[in-house]
């Protein structure tokens, strides 16, 4: 039997969630992984829902500890990079973007607060930085989704549908948002 602790029951709803999908995780299922009574998951979380926000928590954790950018920092190759960086995280998991989506990154705000400063001391208006970063993140959610939806069953896209790179439609929508941004940098 497994030592059970929050982190543990956290790691072992991410590996359950790798294995079977968002939509198979149960807390039954995740308490006879663990070898425990299914009320025992309780004890570190309240409601799935809290698990949930726990597992997204848990999984952002790569992009939640990446390198916060510097004065010295182009703003454009950081963007670049900490949308990559999102874009890598949520396709680490299965069915990633989705458990994800809608998540409030509650302990990330001293970060976001730090990438909104840097973009402003770059020059992009602050209203401009807020929607540049929002816009990022929903396109980065969206494409994720799109890409792992895709990959889902495992089978086969029909023989008439054209296949999507999907690293290459991601490259070229993330370049647009980065080409309209530059257009709002004050000299």
């Amino acid at each position: 039997m497994t030592k059970v602790n929050r982190e543990t029951v956290v790691s072992e709803a991410l590996d359950l969630l790798d294995e079977v999908g968002l939509d198979a995780v149960s807390t039954r299922r995740l308490a006879k992984r663990l070898g425990v009574e299914q009320p025992s998951l309780y004890w570190y979380f309240r409601t799935k829902r809290d698990l949930l926000a726990a597992m997204a928590e848990a999984a952002m954790a790569p992009h939640a500890t990446a390198p916060l950018p510097t004065p010295g920092d182009d703003w454009r190759d950081w963007f670049l990079g900490n949308t990559r960086s999102l874009r890598r995280t949520l396709l680490s998991r299965r069915d990633g973007a989705r458990l994800h989506a809608g998540s409030t990154p509650a302990n990330d705000l001293a970060r976001i607060r730090h990438k909104m400063d840097f973009l402003v001391a770059s020059g992009v208006p602050e209203r401009d930085a807020q929607m540049a970063m929002l816009a990022a993140g929903r396109f980065t959610v969206g494409s994720v989704l799109e890409e792992q939806a895709d990959s889902g069953d495992g089978s086969d896209p029909p023989a008439d549908m054209p296949v999507i790179d999907h690293e290459a439609a991601f490259e070229a929508g993330l370049a647009l948002i980065v080409d309209g941004l530059a257009h709002r940098v004050l000299p």
